[in-house]
């Protein structure tokens, strides 16, 4: 396809995915209440939230938008797990032309695996949540009391949910590279130690500054690395099985075989040139 038929097929395939999202935008907008319940719930558990005179869960408000802001967040991000499929199949409808037979395959099984991983971390996000919240609170003075903003609470939740999410989905890419061809298990041995100190940097730096997040996203993060560099240890070694110099750059020679091959049976082209004057001789 021309380049411009490329970009009118995005846009084709963004304009629906669009509308999927407000569709289902409207379906937040039904279970809004439901919803944020769901989300303050790790919050609203800890005693440090009860700081408001007869009772009840402390979340203020510091601006007039902030209440409209902290709904359409959460429309959004409903809309969006709902819709799911419908967004993700506009973006697979757009990618599928190029790919082949085998990546497709591929595809298939590792499409649901991602949703999986993602579901998983966020999950996890959500379950630490209030371990987290109770450590940091414990630092505050005796007077103090906390009073956080809907916005703030809304965006650390989003984040950290997002971002265990995609942490988590992190280590299927590790094996996508290597079914690809692209990334070696020699390649992941040599930088192991830099790859599980990124993990625990990373997990430091998406985090709040206390331990249990940071373990929390870490050591899952490490395990799931171990277990896709198992996966690439294999892989290659199934495909050197197959292929000897599956694994060769492009500046790298095979080794020399210098075994002797048997000795093809059919004649060669002397031999057939000499039977032909042999038969021109008799002819004649």
């Amino acid at each position: 396809m021309p380049l411009m038929d490329h970009l009118r097929e995005l846009r084709s395939r963004l304009t629906k995915a669009a509308i999927a999202l407000a569709l289902g935008s409207v379906v937040g907008f039904v279970f809004y209440d439901q919803v944020w319940d769901f989300l303050t719930e790790p919050y609203c558990s800890l005693p440090a939230s009860q700081v408001v005179a007869g009772g009840g869960c402390s979340l203020i408000v510091t601006g007039p938008f902030d209440a409209f802001f902290v709904a359409f967040k959460i429309w959004l991000f409903v809309g969006a797990l709902v819709t799911a499929p419908l967004w993700l199949y506009q973006l697979w409808a757009f990618v599928a032309p190029a790919l082949h037979g085998r990546e497709k395959k591929y595809a298939y099984a590792f499409a649901p695996t991602a949703g999986i991983l993602f579901v998983a971390g966020a999950a996890l996000a959500y379950t630490v949540t209030s371990l987290a919240l109770q450590m940091l609170f414990g630092f505050l003075p005796e007077e103090a009391d906390p009073y956080l903003t809907i916005g703030e609470y809304l965006n650390y939740m989003l984040i950290m949910m997002g971002m265990f999410g995609l942490g988590f989905v992190m280590p299927l890419l590790v094996v996508l590279l290597n079914i690809a061809g692209i990334l070696t298990h020699a390649a992941i041995a040599k930088w192991r130690r830099v790859i599980i100190f990124c993990s625990f940097l990373i997990a430091a730096i998406i985090t709040p500054a206390e331990p249990i997040s940071m373990l929390a996203l870490a050591i899952p993060l490490v395990v799931l690395f171990e277990l896709a560099e198992l996966f690439c240890f294999l892989n290659d070694r199934r495909r050197r099985r197959h292929d000897p110099t599956a694994e060769l750059g492009d500046d790298e020679i095979s080794e020399l075989d210098d075994t002797p091959s048997e000795l093809d049976e059919s004649p060669s082209p002397l031999e057939d040139l000499e039977e032909a004057d042999r038969r021109d001789n008799r002819s004649s």
